[in-house]
This record gives structure tokens, sequence and C-alpha cells, in this order.
């Protein structure tokens, strides 16, 4: 059964593992319901994607770690050694680079379009005094003109 706060929760899970299947039952969600979710609402595909993006940021780090300081094991809470896979995680690093690269460029892209529109709407709305000042300054002329001198 999904949990209350499974969108949360999904998220947060996403972020930790970068791994949908443990996400979705972490949250007590059907993979499909949390796939339409992401198709029918833009807002949950863009924090599906950051988290997913920092997901693999998080594995990037460890696996540098493990390299540099030398663990390629894990013992489990059993006290079962078990070996870190690096040629995997290098594969999944990799398999994946180009599509979180690919999501940060629509993020920046669209981040830009934001932008622009809003540097555009700004000048628009200074445009807009303007007239109305011009506007306002001629027929303050006319009035004057038309009163005569005194």
């Amino acid at each position: 059964m999904a949990k209350k706060n499974w969108p949360s929760v999904f998220l947060n899970e996403l972020a930790e593992s970068s791994n949908i299947k443990a996400a979705c039952i972490a949250a007590g969600i059907s993979q499909a319901a949390v796939y339409k979710r992401r198709r029918d609402d833009p807002a949950f595909a863009r924090q599906w994607y950051d988290a997913l993006a920092e997901g693999y940021d998080t594995l990037e780090m460890e696996l540098l770690g493990r390299l540099r300081d030398g663990r390629l094991e894990d013992v489990d809470a059993d006290g079962n050694k078990r070996k870190f896979d690096i040629g995997t995680a290098f594969r999944c690093l990799a398999a994946h680079r180009e599509s979180v690269a690919r999501e940060k460029g629509r993020r920046t892209l669209a981040d830009e379009v934001v932008t622009m529109k809003s540097i555009n709407a700004k000048i628009d709305a200074i445009r807009e005094r303007q007239e109305r000042a011009a506007a306002l300054a001629a027929k303050r002329a006319r009035r004057d003109e038309d009163a005569g001198p005194e």
C-alpha cells in the first residue's frame, strides 16, 4: 500500500540509491504508478531527475573515495564481507552520465528561457510606463497651448 507521502519517500530514496525499484518499494508504490505520475506531472518529473542526478553524484563520490582509500569490501550487519563491484559502478555511471548531462542541459535552457521572459516582461513594463508618461506630457502640452498665454 502506498504511503501517504509516497512522492517524498520515493524521491528521497531515489536520491540515496539511484534505484527506481528500491525507491518504489520504500514508498510502497508500484513502478507503473510512479512512471505514470512522472508522465503526468512535470514538477514531479523535474524532481525525479534532480533526485537521480543527486544519486549519481553521490555514487561518483563514493566510487572515487573507495578508489582513493582502497575500500573494495563492505561488511554487512551479519558480519559477512561483500566485495564492492567497481566495474558495475563505473558502467552504471557511464550509462547514466549522458542522460543526467542532457537533463541538466534542459534545465539550464529552461532557466534561461524563464530569465529571458522575465527580462522581456520588465522591458515591456518600462516601455508602457514611458509611453503613458509621454502621452500624459503631450496631453498637458496641448492643454497648456489651449489655455494660451497668461
